[in-house]
C-alpha cells in the first residue's frame, strides 16, 4: 500500500527511483525542444541528485524549474517553456492531490470524463462556485464539455505566464490550495459567460468560447478571469463616477468607491463640479477648502479597502484645467511639500479643452474659475459644454462669457505656467493623465444622451457620465425616505485580442463574434453592488473590446516600429477589427435587441460612419444593416493596458513597445528572467526598446488606430530621464493635434538609458 501511494502521490523516493523519474521527464522535454542543448542541464540535475538520498517529486521538479530559468537568455528564450513544463507537472500533482483525483501526475494527463462535473458540484457545495452553474448545465452536458478540455494547450504558456495564472487567478479553497487546472479555468469562464444563452446553441457557444480562451487568442479582463464562475466577486474591470457639489454626494461617492474597490474594481472619479478652495458655503464667504480634503479621503479609501486581498485599491481623480484648485491638484502626488496636501496613492488626470492647448501653443493667458460661483452667477456649469467642432463651439463661447463677466472672480495665469506644472508632475510621478475632452465628446457615439467629463483609471474608457442626485424627505408617519436619481455611473467590461496569435493564425473573423457575445453576457451576469452602475451598465450595454501584443505582432511580421508601414498597418488592422466588432454587435441586436438609447445615436443617424470616413461598399452595407436592426452595445472598442493578461498570454502589453528584450521580473520571493516573445535572430532587430523609440512614431501609429476606436486607448509616452521640458511639451502638443483623446502615463527612466540593442545588433 505504501509503495502504491508513492507511485500515485507526492512522496519521497530513493536515489534510483528519482533518477528513473528524472530520465523519463527529461526524455519527454528533450523531444519537445530538440534545438536546446540539455547536456549541462542534465548533468547538473544528476549532480544535484547525487547529494540527496530521499527526494520528493516536488523537490526534483522545483530544481528542474529553477535550473531551466537560469538558462533563459535572448539566445535561448525557449528555456522558459522547459521551466513551464516542469512547473505544470507540480501544479497538476497538487490539484490532483487536493481533489483526490484518480490520475497519475507523472503520466501524460488524461482528463477524466466525470472530473468537470465533480469539480463544479463539490465546489458549489462548498460555496466556492456560483450554484447557478450546477443548475444551468446537466451532468451529461458537463461530461460533453469535459471531453473538449485539452491539456496540450498548457504548452502555450511561458513560465511567467502559467505562474501568474496560478498565483493570482486559479480558484483556491479555504485552505489556500489550488483546486483548478488551468484548462478548467478557461472552461469555467466559457460555461459561466454562456450560462444564459438559448439551450439549443449554448454548448456550441461554450465550446467556441473555450477555443478562443484555451488557444490564447484572447483574454478576459482581470476581474472576469478571476471571478467568473465563482460565488463572489463582480466581473467589470473599472468604473467612473461623477461627484456632485454636495456633502452627501461626496460621501456617497466615497462609499461607492470602497464598495467597488473591495470587489476588484478600479475607479475614475471626476471632481470638476466640486467648489474650489475659498469658495462660499451657504453664503459664508471663503469657507470651502476645495477638492484636496476630498482627495485625501479617497486616498485613505484606496489604501484601506484593498482589491480582494490582492492589492490596494486603485483610484484616479480628474479635474478640469480651468478649475481654481488646479495647481494644488497637480502638486498632490509630488514627493516634497506640505504632506497635508499630498495624496500619493491616487492617480491624477487633467480634463483639457482644445482652447487651453491653443493658449499653451500661442503662450496666451488662461483663466481659472470656481465652478460653484459659475453656477451661481451664470446659471449654468462651464464643465457641461464642449466644442462641437475643432476651433469653435459651446465651450469656448461659455468660457469667453465667464472671462468677460465682471461679477465672477477669476484668476489669470499664463497657460504655459499651468502646463509647466503638468510636466513637473509627470516627470516626477508619471501623472497626470491627459484627457482631451473636446475630441472625446465630438466622437462620442451617444452624445445625444449625455457627455463625457473624464476617463477611467487607465484612460481607455470614455462613456456618458452624470452625477447621482440624492433627495431626502420625512413622511407624516415619521419615516425618512431617501431617493436617488441615478446618474450615468460608468462600468467597464473588457476583453482583449492577442494580436500576435490571432492575426498570425488568421482567426479574427471567427474570434470577434464569440468575444463580443462573451462581453455582452458579462453585462447580464454581473452583479454590481452599486445600483446606479448596474443600471448604467444595462442602459448602454457598453463593452470594451481591445487588443494587446502590437509590438509582438510587428516583430513577427518584420515591420519596424518607426516606419510608415507600421502606421499604415495600424490603420488597416484596426479598421478591420472595428468592422468585425460592429458586425458582431449588429448580429446580437438582431437576436436579442438593440441597446435602449440606440435611437438618435450616431450609430443610428450614420454620423459615426461619416466622421470616420467609412464610405466604401462594405461599410455602406453595414451602415444600412445597423440602421435597420440597431446595435446591441452602445460602446464597443477600448484598448486597455493589459499588463497582467498579456503576461499570461505570452505577449507584449497593450499597444506599447517593450522596455527591454531581456529583463528580470521581480516578485516578492523570487525573480523570473523574461525575454521578448518569440525572440530570435530574425525578430530581435524589431524589438527596439520603448526608450529608444522616437515617440512621434508612436503618436502617429496611435492616431491611425484611434480613428477606429469609439472609446479610447491606454497610450503611454516613454521618455528619457534627461528629456527637456520643451521636447515633452512638443510631444503633448503633437498628441493633441493628432486628435488623440487621451494619453496615459509619462514613463521616464530613473537612470541613464543603456545603448539601444536593436541599433547595436
Amino acid at each position: 500500500m505504501q509503495r502504491e501511494q508513492k507511485e500515485k502521490g507526492w512522496e519521497g523516493y530513493d536515489q534510483k527511483e528519482s533518477l528513473e523519474r528524472l530520465q523519463k521527464w527529461l526524455s519527454q522535454v528533450k523531444n519537445r525542444f530538440p534545438h536546446l542543448d540539455f547536456q549541462e542541464y542534465e548533468h547538473k540535475a544528476h549532480r544535484w541528485l547525487e547529494r540527496r538520498s530521499d527526494v520528493t517529486d516536488e523537490h526534483l521538479l522545483t530544481h528542474l524549474v529553477l535550473s531551466a530559468l537560469e538558462r533563459v537568455t535572448g539566445e535561448e528564450p525557449d528555456w522558459t517553456y522547459v521551466a513551464a513544463t516542469f512547473y505544470l507537472c507540480m501544479l497538476y500533482a497538487k490539484v490532483i492531490k487536493h481533489r483526490g483525483l484518480a490520475m497519475d501526475p507523472n503520466q501524460p494527463v488524461k482528463y477524466p470524463q466525470h472530473a468537470l462535473y465533480r469539480l463544479i458540484h463539490d465546489l458549489s457545495e462548498e460555496g466556492l462556485y456560483a450554484p447557478e452553474m450546477l443548475t444551468a448545465y446537466s451532468k451529461a452536458e458537463m461530461e460533453e464539455l469535459a471531453a473538449m478540455i485539452d491539456f496540450d494547450k498548457d504548452k502555450l504558456f511561458t513560465y511567467i505566464g502559467i505562474k501568474t495564472l496560478a498565483d493570482r487567478y486559479l480558484l483556491r479553497n479555504y485552505d489556500d490550495q489550488i483546486m483548478e487546472f488551468p484548462q478548467e479555468r478557461w472552461m469555467i469562464i466559457a460555461m459561466y459567460l454562456m450560462m444564459g444563452e438559448d439551450r439549443h446553441q449554448r454548448l456550441k457557444l461554450v465550446k467556441e468560447a473555450y477555443w478562443a480562451l484555451s488557444n490564447l487568442y484572447m483574454t478576459v479582463a482581470t476581474p472576469t478571469l478571476s471571478n467568473a464562475g465563482k460565488a463572489k466577486g463582480q466581473l467589470s474591470s473599472c468604473f467612473i463616477d461623477t461627484v456632485e457639489d454636495s456633502l452627501r454626494s461626496i460621501y456617497d461617492s466615497n462609499t461607492d468607491a470602497a464598495t467597488l474597490s473591495k470587489n476588484g474594481g478600479g475607479l475614475g472619479i471626476y471632481l470638476g463640479k466640486i467648489r474650489s478652495r475659498g469658495s462660499n458655503i451657504r453664503r459664508f464667504k471663503g469657507k470651502s477648502l476645495g477638492v484636496l480634503p476630498w482627495m485625501k479621503q479617497l486616498n485613505n479609501t484606496a489604501v484601506s479597502v484593498d482589491q480582494l486581498g490582492q492589492r490596494q485599491g486603485a483610484i484616479a481623480v480628474y479635474l478640469d484645467v480651468w478649475h481654481i484648485d488646479i495647481f494644488d491638484f497637480l502638486d498632490a502626488k509630488l514627493n516634497n511639500g506640505d504632506e497635508r496636501f499630498r495624496t500619493h496613492d491616487l492617480f491624477t488626470g487633467c480634463s483639457i479643452p482644445d482652447l487651453f492647448m491653443e493658449q499653451v501653443q500661442k503662450r496666451g493667458d488662461w483663466y481659472l474659475f470656481d465652478p460653484h460661483e459659475v453656477r451661481q452667477v451664470m446659471g449654468w456649469s462651464l464643465e457641461d459644454f464642449y466644442d462641437e467642432k475643432p476651433g469653435r463651439g459651446s465651450f469656448r463661447e461659455k468660457y469667453a462669457a465667464c472671462v468677460n463677466e465682471p461679477r465672477l472672480s477669476k484668476e489669470k495665469v499664463p497657460a504655459i505656467e499651468v502646463f509647466k506644472r503638468i510636466l513637473k508632475s509627470q516627470l516626477e510621478t508619471g501623472t497626470p493623465y491627459m484627457f482631451y475632452r473636446d475630441a472625446a465628446n465630438r466622437l462620442n457615439p451617444n452624445k445625444h444622451a449625455g457627455m463625457i467629463y473624464a476617463s477611467n483609471l487607465c484612460t481607455e474608457i470614455m462613456q456618458n457620465m452624470s452625477p447621482t442626485v440624492v433627495e431626502e424627505e420625512t413622511t407624516r408617519d415619521g419615516k425618512i425616505i431617501i431617493t436617488k436619481n441615478p446618474g450615468d455611473f460608468v462600468a467597464c467590461n473588457l476583453s482583449s485580442i492577442n494580436l500576435a496569435r490571432a492575426v498570425t493564425d488568421d482567426v479574427l473573423e471567427r474570434l470577434i463574434p464569440i468575444q463580443v457575445r462573451m462581453l455582452d453576457n458579462v453585462i447580464d451576469l454581473n452583479n454590481i453592488e452599486v445600483p446606479q452602475a448596474q443600471l448604467t451598465n444595462r442602459k448602454y450595454r457598453a463593452i470594451g473590446l481591445g487588443t494587446f501584443g502590437w509590438h509582438h505582432l510587428l516583430a513577427m511580421k518584420g515591420i519596424r516600429w518607426e516606419s510608415e508601414e507600421a502606421v499604415q498597418y495600424a490603420d488597416q488592422l484596426y479598421e478591420q477589427i472595428n468592422y468585425l466588432t460592429i458586425k458582431a454587435s449588429l448580429t446580437l441586436a438582431k437576436e436579442k435587441g438593440a441597446y435602449q438609447l440606440f435611437q438618435g445615436s450616431d450609430w443610428q443617424t450614420g454620423r459615426y460612419f461619416e466622421l470616420r470616413g467609412y464610405t466604401d461598399g462594405s461599410w455602406r452595407n453595414l451602415l444600412k444593416d445597423v440602421q435597420r436592426y440597431g446595435l446591441r452595445n452602445g460602446y464597443l472598442l477600448a484598448v486597455a493596458p493589459n499588463s497582467s493578461t498579456s503576461i499570461i498570454a505570452g505577449s507584449t502589453a497593450g499597444i506599447d513597445p517593450i522596455f527591454k528584450r531581456e529583463y528580470v521580473e521581480e516578485k516578492k520571493n523570487y525573480k523570473i528572467p523574461v525575454t521578448a516573445p518569440d525572440l530570435s535572430a530574425e525578430t530581435a532587430w524589431y524589438y527596439k526598446s520603448a526608450y529608444h523609440i522616437d515617440q512621434e512614431w508612436s503618436i502617429r501609429q496611435n492616431a491611425a488606430r484611434a480613428r477606429h476606436i469609439d472609446q479610447g486607448i491606454s497610450f503611454n509616452l516613454y521618455v528619457r530621464h534627461d528629456i527637456k521640458a520643451k521636447t515633452l511639451l512638443h510631444l503633448h502638443l503633437a498628441a493633441w493635434s493628432s486628435g488623440l483623446k487621451s494619453t496615459y502615463y509619462v514613463r521616464s527612466t530613473a537612470v541613464e538609458v543603456e545603448g539601444c540593442d536593436s541599433c547595436e545588433a
